[in-house]
């Protein structure tokens, strides 16, 4: 695709969400045939690097393993080609929509709506994340961009996001406008998808990771709204299938080319095995659709049994407790291997002492041993938990000790 002036220009924070660089910066370092490296990007040696033009962009799991993936240009076009003929296949004409981007640049997730839009020549309104705090003062702002309401509007979001929205009214009337609405980043809390289909809100529960160049696999709104919870099947150049231990594994040909870590820095690596598959940290179940079952590197051995927090998460949200983050973490246990325990964040001083109760009942090896009030509990921006910081964070409170800075 030729790289014309932008359809609309991001709003001038730039694109690296705190770098000084501009969309017009980007597109001049790739015009001049170079790798563009966004925020958390930039200690990757450049001798190392491969003919450009591209973009690095930092991926880091819950496992807090980061590293930085090598993205040629043309995979990004082709993820947007992907994503278009998904578009179509539901009945709407990528040309003709309104992308609406919230996601910080830096992250693959907010990258793709920007690219998307030059690719498919369809504006994008750049959402500032605080208005999403606000709904009413997002509904003001974007009923004040010319041409509200004349396009399908699209939207990507992480369920956080979501998650506000859908505690206010006027956030569950702004998203009621929508006529997609891709979820990722984590798994949709059950809560929140039967919050949205009882209203009526159009999501599309998706599963993308930075090495794929975004988006892998897709749910259509309609199924979504019919009660199925899958991720939809793989976009028309994705392969998907399964490891011996359930990791799900991808193949696509805008895998990206490499990827950088900071422990080995003086050589790239390859992603992908002899085949051109590619592990992801996922266990997933595959039939016709994609399920995604939880981290790999997130899993506890606990008295013989794997037990996969994210499933126990999303039970504790979708129950009636006043919860606004709950992460279950395990621990070292002479006797169990590891066992779980919770930190939560709530307004409700006597949380601790209700999850106890509604937890009594489960089996041991999911029961949480004990329960810590942690009032800063939050995910990432991009709606990921880095499971290494709160690990850290539980140490410190064992130890006494302030935990060492996050990287």
């Amino acid at each position: 695709m030729p790289i014309g002036p932008a359809v609309q220009r991001r709003s001038e924070r730039g694109v690296g969400g705190g770098l000084a660089m501009t969309p017009d910066q980007l597109l001049q370092g790739f015009r001049d045939g170079r790798w563009m490296p966004l925020r958390g990007a930039e200690a990757l040696p450049q001798q190392l690097l491969p003919p450009g033009p591209g973009v690095l962009v930092s991926s880091g799991g819950s496992s807090g393993g980061r590293r930085v993936c090598l993205q040629p240009l043309d995979h990004l076009d082709q993820s947007a080609a992907a994503t278009a003929h998904w578009l179509q296949g539901i009945g709407l004409d990528p040309g003709e929509v309104l992308i609406c981007n919230p996601l910080p640049m830096h992250h693959v997730s907010g990258l793709m709506p920007w690219w998307r839009s030059r690719s498919w020549g369809a504006p994008q309104l750049v959402l500032e994340p605080r208005w999403l705090k606000q709904p009413q003062w997002l509904i003001e702002s974007c009923q004040a961009q010319p041409g509200w309401g004349q396009r399908p509007a699209l939207l990507s979001l992480v369920p956080t996001q979501l998650g506000r929205l859908l505690a206010d009214p006027g956030g569950i009337d702004w998203l009621k406008g929508f006529s997609v609405i891709w979820v990722g980043g984590a798994a949709l809390p059950r809560v929140m998808a039967d919050q949205a289909r009882e209203v009526g809100i159009r999501l599309a529960p998706c599963y993308s990771a930075t090495e794929t160049a975004a988006m892998v696999a897709a749910l259509p709104p309609e199924r979504f709204l019919q009660g199925d919870d899958s991720c939809g099947a793989p976009l028309m150049d994705v392969e998907l299938r399964l490891a011996a231990d359930g990791a799900l594994e991808v193949k696509t040909d805008r895998l990206a080319t490499a990827c950088w870590r900071p422990e080995q820095p003086q050589q790239l690596q390859s992603l992908s095995d002899a085949s051109g598959w590619w592990r992801s940290g996922d266990r997933a179940a595959l039939e016709t659709d994609l399920r995604i079952l939880g981290r790999l590197d997130g899993a506890v051995i606990s008295g013989g049994e794997t037990v996969f927090p994210e499933q126990l998460e999303a039970r504790l949200l979708a129950s009636e407790l006043p919860l606004e983050a709950v992460l279950l973490l395990g621990i070292p246990d002479a006797d169990w291997g590891e066992r779980l325990v919770g930190l939560v964040r709530s307004s409700a001083s006597d949380i601790v002492e209700r999850l106890q109760d509604v937890t009594q009942s489960w089996p041991a090896a999911e029961r949480p041993q004990r329960w810590l009030f942690c009032p800063e509990l939050a995910a990432s921006e991009a709606g990921k938990w880095q499971r290494s910081r709160w690990q850290a964070w539980l140490q410190s409170q064992e130890s006494g000790l302030p935990p060492e800075p996050d990287g």
